[in-house]
């Protein structure tokens, strides 16, 4: 499997990649991971179309954030660099579903069984002690703590968890819903056209998110919002919804925390 992600001249992140890339065992958790969620759990897909998305958009608000002068906890902590929690995050982002490989219930924690080994294995020959650890021991926080209920304690967990939340566009919603089943969860994750992650005026990062209609309003205020707000970046995003379509193009809600 490919694994395109934007390293922009990251060499660690570029090492990353490719270890994620050539590693089976690994795609082949995303897989089963994807077969308790999808084929025996009838909810939205948490595969490899799911890491992708939530990588790169992991990436992008890191990056947004490092631009607008916030700084990542692992520099400010350890005295690392903006491009090692750049490996973080996208690491994070990789292994964080893992866990559904076991149960969705609980998978937060059942995916820090897999992750350990895992991302220890794939930092080999990119990292040595004592950075090896620092930085499995930041995936391992923010994976914990992607959950939304979780406390972040590091700026790139609070990316992660704000991240994973955005996979939410035309039916790829995190809300589970029942396949085949009418309400307002299934009608609001297609609502969803559209999310975009750009530079704001305010605030370092603005989250766009285009609706075809209202009810995709749901998604944002049930999912995001509550993710958002519990995150560690909160201070740093602000979100826009609106609506375009052919009869009417109108903005409908800006929060801010």
């Amino acid at each position: 499997m490919e694994f395109r992600i934007p390293t922009k001249g990251n060499v660690k992140l570029e090492g990353l990649i490719r270890n994620i890339t050539e590693n089976s065992e690994l795609h082949q958790l995303w897989k089963s991971a994807n077969m308790n969620a999808v084929d025996r759990s009838l909810i939205n897909d948490h595969g490899e179309v799911h890491i992708r998305i939530t990588s790169n958009a992991a990436l992008r608000i890191l990056r947004l954030l490092v631009k607008g002068g916030v700084v990542p906890s692992v520099v400010k902590d350890y005295h690392l660099t903006p491009e090692d929690a750049e490996v973080i995050v996208v690491l994070a982002a990789c292994l964080h579903d893992v866990g559904i490989a076991v149960h969705r219930h609980d998978h937060e924690r059942y995916s820090l069984v897999f992750a350990y080994p895992k991302a220890r294995e794939l930092l080999t020959g990119i990292y040595s002690e004592p950075e090896i650890t620092i930085i499995t021991s930041e995936v391992l926080h923010a994976i914990v703590a992607h959950n939304a209920s979780e406390t972040c304690l590091t700026l790139e967990a609070g990316v992660l968890k704000v991240a994973d939340a955005l996979d939410m566009t035309q039916g790829r919603s995190r809300i589970p819903f029942e396949t085949g089943k009418v309400g307002i969860h299934s009608l609001s994750a297609q609502a969803v056209d559209r999310v975009d992650i750009e530079q704001g005026e305010e605030r370092p990062v603005r989250i766009v998110i285009t609706l075809s209609n209202s009810a995709g309003i749901f998604q944002v205020d049930e999912l995001l919002r509550h993710k958002l707000q519990n995150s560690s970046i909160r201070d740093f995003v602000e979100v826009q919804a609106k609506i375009e379509g052919e009869m009417e193009r109108r903005l409908i809600q800006t929060y801010r925390f």
